[in-house]
């Protein structure tokens, strides 16, 4: 079945927010096996967006559609979507009592133009909004359904979880199950030519790669009878994903990150962390202190953005900063070993560059960043060249950091398992 996205807001035209929800809800639906062949942008425009659903409609079996469910006038979704469907409007009362209920909870009184998002069309299936006031709806008509869901992300994610995935997926009479194999550690093209072979081949199950920042993600799905049928389909598949890449898998697990990966394995054996941090500023550490537990293990993190703060509290020779640089790899060295010494921490992470857009030199470019990670006295710098703004350099070296702490504590325990089994 083909579903095609369209996203309401003049806002999202004008580049005032970031359209989170195009990429959320296309990968949700991929996950159910739909097929998705195009996404739209409309404005706040009643003729715009009649066109574009008038457009959709003749041309896939669901439209989807966020945003515009508000009470405010150019709040136009609702009542666009029902007169293209030719559905007249009517005061849906379990809608009208759960906005009351809205209100009264935070002991406040709604506004009349509240009663608007009560209003919802005739015969439409609705769904309720745990999250806010606008309800969803789902309007079934001879040629497509039309999915009506609210834009803010927190009100669109649990809607669209609790209404409209279980909806999309009776619609389809084979069950589905999937995989994602996240890795860490190879670029997407080298990825992506490591299992071009199964791609080429595919039929069921279906493989594809996702790039995400110092990540690639495969997606793998089947369809069976029932759910037991397609996740036995996808064993061999993943299986052989994890025969190809190696340590470089950290998970299968659709919730588990890279940096609950990390932690995770730094809590199962026990080891200390600390960070520290300049070019990324702490985030490092955020994206660390994210995994609940980690307090286990976490010491605590430091920002040294200067150079004085790097001799200060890490001890870092003046040196090594007036010959190698603070953007260099005999500085990380000594951050990370400095960190370890401070903090008395089984493992430390350093990072240092140049996150721009100013301070590159022709030897020196911006996105030039070194990582050390000191694992019991061993430390392993790896220097980096990331390209983009200041904030996606920053969020690769974080990426990079985590992913080189996990090579590092791997390897550090590869070598002491290969030493008792040698003596």
């Amino acid at each position: 079945m083909k579903v095609e996205l369209i996203c309401v807001g003049t806002e999202i035209l004008l580049g005032n927010i970031v359209n989170t929800n195009a990429a959320y809800l296309a990968e949700k639906c991929a996950g159910l096996g739909l097929s998705c062949y195009f996404q739209t942008v409309v404005g706040d425009n009643e003729e715009r967006l009649s066109q574009a659903l008038e457009t959709a409609i003749g041309r896939s079996d669901i439209v989807i559609l966020s945003g515009g469910l508000g009470p405010t006038e150019d709040d136009l979704t609702k009542e666009t979507a029902a007169k293209v469907c030719g559905r007249p409007l009517y005061l849906h009362e379990p809608s009208k009592k759960a906005i009351e209920r809205f209100f009264a909870d935070r002991g406040t009184e709604p506004t009349e133009n509240n009663w608007k998002q009560a209003m919802l069309p005739q015969g439409a299936i609705v769904m309720e909004n745990h999250n806010g006031t606008a309800p969803g709806a789902i309007i079934e008509t001879e040629s497509a359904r039309v999915i009506l869901l609210p834009g803010p992300p927190n009100e669109l994610y649990p809607m669209f979880e609790e209404g409209a995935a279980p909806y999309l997926a009776s619609l389809n009479s084979q069950a589905l199950s999937s995989t994602t194999v996240k890795i860490c550690g190879v670029g997407e093209s080298k990825a992506e030519t490591m299992v071009k072979d199964l791609i080429d081949s595919q039929t069921n199950p279906t493989i594809a790669t996702y790039a995400k920042t110092g990540e690639v993600h495969i997606r793998v799905t089947a369809s069976g009878e029932d759910k037991k049928s397609a996740a036995k389909l996808i064993k061999p598949v993943v299986k052989e994903l994890k025969a190809r890449f190696g340590n470089h898998v950290y998970t299968t697990e659709e919730a588990v990150t890279l940096e609950k990966s990390v932690a995770d394995l730094l809590l199962a054996n026990a080891l200390t962390i600390t960070c520290a941090e300049s070019c990324t500023g702490g985030l490092l550490s955020a994206r660390l202190v994210n995994v609940p537990g980690i307090s286990e293990v976490y010491k605590f993190g430091m920002v040294t953005y200067s150079n004085k703060a790097k001799r200060r509290f890490l001890g870092v020779k003046k040196s090594t900063l007036r010959k190698a640089g603070a953007v260099s790899e005999k500085t990380a060295e000594e951050m990370a070993k400095g960190a370890a010494l401070e903090s008395k921490a089984d493992v430390a992470v350093a990072v240092t560059g140049i996150a721009g857009p100013d301070g590159g030199t022709p030897e020196k470019p911006v996105g030039l960043v070194y990582i050390a990670c000191y694992v019991k006295g061993k430390i392993t710098v790896k220097k980096c060249q990331f390209s983009g703004n200041r904030d996606k350099i920053r969020e690769s070296a974080v990426s990079a950091a985590l992913t080189l702490t996990r090579s590092c504590v791997l390897e550090y325990f590869s070598k002491v398992t290969f030493g008792k089994k040698e003596s």
